[in-house]
C-alpha cells in the first residue's frame, strides 16, 4: 500500500512516500481502510523531538472499518470510524491504518470523510485543555492565542459547546472575522504579549483560563491576563521559546495553576480516558449539528508534501486534510 514516512533530518521534517505491507488487526485493534487523514503541526515540525527519527506520518484518519481484532466490540466492517493512530508502523498518511479500539470514533451522519479527519487529534488535546484540565465552565472567560491554528479552532468551539465566552488572538484581522463566524466573543488583533490588560478590561476580573498555542514568548502575559483560581494549558511552542520566568507571588497568592497538553508521554489508558470523555461530553454536539469542524484546505494524497508547506506558511484558518483512496 501506498504511504508517506516522516523522515527528521536535523531541525526540519521532510515526507517520504514508500509502499508498504497492509497492516493487519491485532487484538484490540481496527484496521481502517483510510479515505482522510489531518495535519498536525507537533508531527511535522517537531516531529523528531516527539515521536522518533522515522515513521508512517499522520496521527489521525478517518474511514472504513476493514478488519477487527480479537476483544474488539461495538464495530462491524464497513463502519464509518475517525480516530487517533499513533505508532512508528502505523500512522493515517496511508491507504490502510491500525486504530485502538478505545480511540476509535463513530463519524457523525452528516459529516464528509474530511471533516471526520480533522476532528480526532484537535479536539482530543482541546478537550484535555479546557474541559478536562481547564475545567471551563458555562459564562466563565477563555483566552485562547494563536486562535486561528487547528487546536485554537478547536479550543474556541470547544468552549462555546459549554457555553463559555472566548477571547482569541491573532495577527491577521481576516482571521479573526472567520472565527468570529464561528462564535468567538472578541479577537484581539495580535502576535505580541501585549494583550492581558485588554483581557483585563474585558473579563473585569481576569480569564478563568488561558490556553498558549504559542509558546514561551507569550507565557508572562497569559498569566498576567488570569483571574484569582484561573488555569493555563501550555499546548506548544511553535515559537521556539522553551522557557519562561514565573512570578511565584501572583501564583501563589492568586492560586492559580499552570499545566501542559502533550500525548508524547501518555499510556493507553490515559488515551482511552480523554476519548472515553470527549465522546461523552463533546461528540453529541457534532452528531446533533450543533458544530463542525473548520477545515481550511484539502489537498490529495499525493500532494502531501504541499499539505505540510502550507501548514508552515501559517496562513490557515483550521484544519488542512489530505484526501486518501
Amino acid at each position: 500500500m501506498k504511504s508517506f514516512w516522516i523522515i527528521t533530518e536535523g531541525e526540519r521534517t521532510i515526507l517520504e512516500p514508500r509502499d508498504v505491507p497492509e497492516p493487519v488487526a491485532d487484538p484490540g485493534q481496527i484496521v481502517v481502510r483510510v479515505h482522510a487523514a489531518g495535519l498536525n503541526r507537533g508531527e511535522m515540525i517537531v516531529g523528531g523531538a516527539m515521536h522518533g527519527t522515522e515513521k508512517i506520518g499522520g496521527t489521525e484518519a478517518a474511514g472504513e472499518v476493514h478488519a477487527l481484532g480479537t476483544g474488539v466490540e461495538g464495530w462491524r466492517v464497513g463502519d464509518r470510524v475517525m480516530g487517533r493512530v499513533i505508532g512508528r508502523d502505523r500512522g493515517g498518511f496511508a491507504e490502510y491504518t491500525q486504530m485502538q479500539a478505545h480511540q476509535a470514533m463513530h463519524v457523525p451522519e452528516p459529516f464528509s470523510w474530511e471533516e471526520a479527519a480533522a476532528i480526532p487529534v484537535s479536539f482530543l488535546a482541546a478537550y484535555d485543555a479546557v474541559v478536562a484540565y481547564g475545567r471551563l465552565h458555562e459564562d466563565q472567560w477563555m483566552v485562547v492565542t494563536a486562535a486561528s491554528s487547528a487546536v485554537g479552532v478547536a479550543c474556541v468551539q470547544t468552549g462555546k459547546i459549554l457555553g463559555a465566552k472566548v477571547i482569541g488572538t491573532s495577527g491577521s484581522a481576516e482571521k479573526l472575522k472567520i472565527l468570529t463566524a464561528l462564535g468567538m466573543d472578541e479577537g484581539l488583533e495580535t502576535r505580541s504579549p501585549d494583550f492581558a490588560g485588554r483581557i483585563q478590561e474585558l473579563t473585569g476580573s481576569g480569564a478563568n483560563l488561558a490556553v498558549n498555542c504559542v509558546g514561551g514568548s507569550l507565557f508572562g502575559e497569559c498569566m498576567r491576563a488570569l483571574g484569582f483560581g484561573g488555569r493555563l494549558a501550555t499546548v506548544g511552542y511553535v515559537d521556539g521559546i522553551h522557557e519562561a520566568e514565573i512570578d511565584l507571588r501572583q501564583l501563589h497568592a492568586r492560586r492559580q495553576v499552570v499545566f501542559g497538553i502533550s500525548n508524547s508521554e501518555l499510556g493507553e489508558n490515559d488515551r482511552a480516558a480523554t476519548a472515553a470523555g470527549f465522546k461523552r461530553d463533546i461528540l453529541p454536539a457534532f452528531a446533533y449539528g450543533r458544530v463542525r469542524p473548520r477545515i481550511d484546505r484539502v489537498f490529495p494524497f499525493d500532494e502531501l508534501p504541499a499539505a505540510k508547506a502550507h501548514l508552515e506558511s501559517n496562513s490557515q484558518v483550521g484544519k488542512i486534510v489530505v484526501e486518501i483512496g
